[in-house]
């Protein structure tokens, strides 16, 4: 049975100070990442498609948290870049990949939508739309064909919630009880078209209803909501009791990818949530009234932050290319 989310929750969860500077640190280096990572492609510095993850930071921020690094795997789509700053791969890798340099995490092979790491157990960033639904599934077989105790979080949009390999990954997922917890990042827009007008049932934590799985619809706005119900729907499946599927209700500020101008939607829109429900001015503004940072503080995050990624923008522009002989690398392995 699904479990929506409401206007009002007077029963929000609270995070302790430790819990609110951890999320605070770690979307603000996703905005700040972003944000840079907008202006190199501007300046011809980051070729092909780029997909920013501007407003939606609480939901891999959350549910990162409330997962148990080096034991669960995360695998999502194109718009993967935050997912994998907070999962601790270094950022100078992360916007290396991006430039497409040898320091990159693919060694400048995959871009910004194909770059992964199998000792953070993060794979991918994945091009074609709702493919890692299918291959999250895999990874949660492999969790239980092998016995570790490990959960497979898989992150999707609306639009991939449309797609038929979604339903068939539910059906094997649920059969089998496999540890998986299905993430739809539900931004309203797939790429450029409302929910309203693509989908016939608009509550997407709905959809496993079918076969069985459980689902909850969540503020993706607020960390604490996510932090909260990952960690239900994580403590599900690794108990045995199969797949959980997370609505996550999020935001983005920018157009799906850096060619679209987002016409579909009205400014006042935009403004309106990034004035009333922005993720990190939640936080921001809770740290403060509770008197556990002062705004020096804060600056200084900022500032060290700002160090970080400007750090990653001068490697990732001054490293070198790959070699021309990596065109033959990472095409087969031996068995």
């Amino acid at each position: 049975m699904a479990r929506k989310a409401t206007a009002s929750q007077p029963n929000v969860p609270q995070f302790s100070s430790e819990q609110d500077l951890e999320a605070f640190r770690e979307m603000l280096l996703i905005r700040r990442f972003e944000e840079k990572a907008g202006q190199m492609y501007g300046m011809g510095l980051i070729g092909g498609f780029c997909h920013l993850y501007i407003g939606q930071e609480a939901v891999v921020t959350g549910i990162t948290m409330a997962s148990e690094k080096g034991l669960d795997a995360q695998i999502t789509g194109y718009r993967d870049h935050g997912h994998m700053l907070v999962m601790g791969l270094d950022p100078k890798s992360v916007m290396a990949e991006l430039t497409g340099r040898q320091g990159g995490l693919s060694r400048g092979k995959g871009g910004s939508m194909h770059m992964f790491s199998n000792e953070h157990k993060f794979y991918g960033g994945n091009g074609i739309v709702g493919a890692q639904v299918a291959l999250g599934t895999g990874l949660g077989f492999a969790n239980k064909y092998k016995g570790d105790g490990g959960v497979s979080i898989a992150y999707f949009g609306d639009g991939a919630a449309n797609q038929g390999q979604v339903y068939e990954s539910f059906n094997m997922a649920k059969l089998w009880n496999l540890p998986v917890v299905y993430v739809i990042e539900n931004n309203k827009y797939a790429m450029g078209t409302s929910i309203e007008r693509a989908a016939a049932t608009t509550d997407f934590s709905m959809r496993g209803a079918s076969f069985g799985i459980d689902g909850e619809q969540v503020d993706g706005m607020d960390v604490r909501m996510v932090y909260d119900a990952a960690k239900r729907a994580i403590e599900h499946a690794r108990s045995g009791k199969g797949p959980f599927i997370l609505e996550m209700l999020t935001y983005r500020y920018r157009g799906h990818s850096m060619s679209d101008p987002a016409k579909y939607r009205s400014k006042d829109e935009v403004t309106k949530y990034r004035q009333e429900r922005d993720p990190i001015e939640q936080v921001r503004a809770r740290l403060l009234e509770a008197g556990i940072v002062t705004e020096d503080d804060l600056k200084k995050i900022e500032t060290d932050i700002r160090a970080v990624v400007t750090e990653a923008a001068d490697f990732a522009t001054n490293d070198a290319e790959p070699d021309p002989k990596e065109l033959w690398t990472d095409i087969t392995i031996e068995a």
